[in-house]
């Protein structure tokens, strides 16, 4: 090879060397950001960023918009490095700035809107729910538009987001695991209520109760103490609950209203505060975190959460109402009305009512000539119930058997008892020769029917939850409230706060999922900055633990996009904006005392035990002179007639 040719290779084999580190160099300096599809002016947003190859390290990185430069951090749970609360000023499409060591490296744009619309799709779909008494077609306008606000304000929005309302939003939700493990636990539920139904086990269950809770009112006073009874589950609670107690309080010429509302306010309030529930280990997990990033602050996070118990006032009031209300007799309102139809009329449901016909049991009823045995029904019920228990003692670990309870998974649990009760009640139809295999199976596929239109609502309801995320409806009703407040207040703002996000969300957990971790540090920076941390000032930190707990399932019982609410419905066969609008004055006027009686003077340092005893108090006074009784106003209407 001639010396002009090796010259040439070699020039050549410099020239590719120098192509890849250029293309190996060009690579590294290549990054993918991922920031949300749609911002709020003035309101913080996370950017994820993706640099591989890059020597510096992402210590090197920050984005900056409006504001000062924010770093990465590494996020466990989405293992990803994000850069929290970056803002842009204005409406539009925003630019912000990927700086690398200093310098820019990237400048991406975002499209912002004003905050007003994180809120106008949740407080739409309530109100022409409310308005319409059609829950499905309010809900799916309120996500439509949702999806319109990400979309963009544009005639193409407009058609994109009725799209992807459906294909995106409602597919997610319903491919979502734990959301499907809902759905299937439900379907499962109302499949062994059918076969118990027509097995006559339910009859016979109606039956032995009758006995006692001859009475409507100890009717309502036994569906309450099952509601306690079923503690640890507040999906479990609402099912068993309602589907068990719905033929008793039908005989008793109940309300369906008045079995919804008994239903859903022994469910959450009880889940919440129970010291081994479900719920516990993700309040508590939560509770961790956010204690875990604040200096000078410590204890474990079981004892804070077992600190702010006495603070719970809501929930407290809550489940005493509702005994309150089933002893005594007496109901006001809507709810008084629904009362009065049923004792005079024995229409349990409005009629009109939007309910699945297969809710209503038409399809299920005992088949003639068979025995009435309440074994049929009370041992699926009790497998169910245990197996519950038994699927949460299984999936979690740990020593004691709060850690046990705090790892398991609830979902599984769910499933694996539903599909239990459903064998058990087969085996024990078919065994007996009660019914054929063949009709068993339709008295299942009966009561299952009984639950689809209500898992239509779960899901969208489920969907405008996530319309929200989207949207940042949490941060910006944060942002409104701001925090400028006396450390003596902070908790009832964070009550407020929490019960409008839930509201608006229909969620509880989501809304603890979102509000604990900002408002405890918030509330101990307060406090800080005012002096009050010694012990003796550590109530306004219970008392913030506890009001974003309670103002959560305040909100969500309130709101008619509730995922509690809509199971309460739907178990109770009680058409749901009916649930809702009985519901609300109650749920109104013990969230009122908790509030102005409770909360409030908690936080300027009153003893709680005063307050739970004065709201337990004005509670009955209330009932006491506002209150009608339903049997004595269909008594005298029936003397009335008579005559």
């Amino acid at each position: 090879m001639s010396m002009y040719h090796r010259f040439g290779l070699l020039a050549v084999i410099v020239l590719l060397i120098g192509s890849v580190l250029a293309a190996t160099e060009a690579q590294a300096q290549q990054a993918s950001v991922a920031p949300p599809q749609v911002v709020l002016n003035g309101i913080g947003f996370p950017v994820v960023l993706d640099v591989s190859g890059d020597t510096l390290g992402m210590d090197a990185y920050t984005v900056r918009g409006a504001g000062e430069a924010v770093p990465f951090l590494w996020d466990e749970g989405e293992e990803a490095w994000i850069a929290k609360d970056v803002i842009v000023d204005g409406t539009g499409m925003q630019e912000f700035t990927i700086l690398r060591s200093g310098e820019t490296f990237l400048v991406e744009s975002v499209r912002s809107i004003s905050g007003f619309w994180a809120i106008v799709p949740p407080l739409l779909a309530i109100m022409i729910a409310l308005i319409s008494k059609r829950v499905i077609p309010a809900l799916f306008l309120g996500l439509w538009v949702g999806a319109f606000s990400v979309a963009g304000f544009t005639p193409k929005g407009a058609f994109s987001g009725l799209l992807s309302a459906f294909q995106v939003y409602v597919l997610n939700e319903f491919t979502d695991p734990g959301h499907a493990a809902v759905i299937l636990f439900s379907c499962m539920i109302g499949g062994m209520v059918g076969i118990i139904t027509k097995n006559g086990g339910m009859q016979g269950v109606v039956n032995i109760i009758i006995k006692w809770a001859s009475t409507p009112r100890r009717g309502q006073a036994a569906t309450g103490a099952l509601g306690l009874a079923i503690f640890f589950d507040d999906y479990a609670n609402s099912l068993v609950v309602g589907n068990t107690m719905r033929s008793v309080t039908d005989k008793l010429r109940v309300s369906r209203e008045k079995l919804a509302y008994i239903v859903d306010s022994t469910a959450a309030p009880v889940a919440c505060i129970a010291l081994v529930t479900t719920w516990i280990g993700y309040e508590v997990g939560l509770i961790g975190d956010a204690v875990a990033k604040i200096d000078g602050l410590e204890g474990s996070a079981y004892s804070f959460f077992l600190s702010s118990i006495p603070y719970s006032f809501y929930p407290v009031f809550a489940i005493f109402f509702v005994f309150l209300i089933a002893l005594s007799g007496k109901d006001f309102g809507p709810m008084l009305k629904a009362e009065v139809r049923a004792r005079t009329t024995g229409e349990v449901m409005r009629l009109g009512a939007q309910v699945d016909e297969a809710a209503t049991g038409a399809e299920t009823m005992p088949k003639e000539g068979i025995p009435y045995r309440a074994i049929n029904a009370v041992i699926p019920v009790l497998v169910l119930i245990f197996g519950v228990l038994g699927g949460l003692y299984v999936t979690g670990e740990g020593e004691s058997l709060q850690d046990i309870i705090n790892s398991s998974d609830s979902y599984t649990a769910l499933m694996w008892a539903s599909l239990l009760s459903v064998v058990v009640a087969v085996l024990l139809t078919s065994a007996q020769r009660i019914l054929p295999i063949g009709e068993i199976i339709e008295a299942w596929y009966a009561g299952l029917k009984g639950m689809l239109f209500a898992m239509i609502i779960l899901i969208l309801a489920w969907s405008l939850s996530s319309i929200t995320e989207d949207l940042h409806t949490a941060p910006y009703l944060v942002s409104i409230l701001g925090d400028s407040i006396l450390p003596d207040l902070v908790p009832t703002v964070v009550f407020l706060l929490a019960a409008a996000t839930a509201f608006a969300t229909g969620s509880s957990w989501g809304t603890m999922g979102i509000l604990l971790p900002l408002v405890l540090p918030l509330a101990w920076a307060i406090m800080v900055t005012s002096g009050m941390t010694a012990d003796h000032d550590y109530h306004i930190l219970y008392s913030t633990i506890s009001c974003v707990l309670a103002g959560s399932v305040w909100g969500d019982h309130c709101s008619p996009i509730s995922d509690t609410t809509i199971l309460s419905s739907m178990a109770s066969g009680c058409d749901h904006i009916d649930h809702v609008r009985t519901q609300l004055p109650y749920a109104l006027l013990v969230g009122g005392v908790a509030i102005f009686v409770g909360t409030v003077p908690a936080g300027f340092g009153m003893p709680w035990w005063i307050s739970m005893i004065t709201g337990l108090v004005l509670l009955t006074l209330t009932v006491k002179f506002v209150g009608k009784s339903a049997d004595e106003i269909a008594a005298s209407s029936a003397s009335t007639s008579t005559v």
